[in-house]
């Protein structure tokens, strides 16, 4: 895998990844930045976000569930001093389909944070990661 980072102007950047995408990236007024994107450390929360739900999704399918929405929601806390590194993150699913059961949802989820989600299972060697759910009738 391979990404490109090209800076911009003040503190603004466009990351390029390996599969031809794009995305500005840029630091708040007060550090310089004008606003112009999501910030790095946002950028590293929404691959956490997207990567566990792409696996949360596959798992429940598999299983034949009837899915038709799932909304990851994610928290974070950092420390407060240099290097401010993520010390707590909260990742809440809202998963939306017909005759869901907490069993088999909660199942995806572990997997994921167990198994197979890169993002999440590095993020937790440096923070307490933890993980609920709600269930929503389609």
């Amino acid at each position: 895998m391979k990404a490109r980072v090209k800076w911009l102007e003040g503190t603004a950047m466009v990351g390029e990844s390996g599969s031809g995408h794009a995305v500005v990236m840029d630091g708040p007024p007060e550090a310089g930045g004008r606003n112009l994107g999501v910030r790095p450390m946002e950028m590293l929360l929404l691959g956490l976000g997207g990567c566990t739900q792409f696996d949360v999704l596959l798992i429940l399918r598999r299983g034949r569930a009837e899915v038709s929405d799932c909304v990851v929601e994610l928290s974070a806390e950092r420390a407060a001093s240099d290097p401010k590194v993520f010390t707590r993150i909260h990742v809440h699913y809202i998963v939306t389909g017909r005759d869901l059961k907490p069993q088999q949802v909660e199942r995806a989820i572990a997997l994921s944070a167990e198994k197979y989600c890169s993002a999440s299972i590095m993020l937790a060697a440096a923070a307490e990661v933890t993980h609920d759910f709600e269930i929503r009738p389609a």
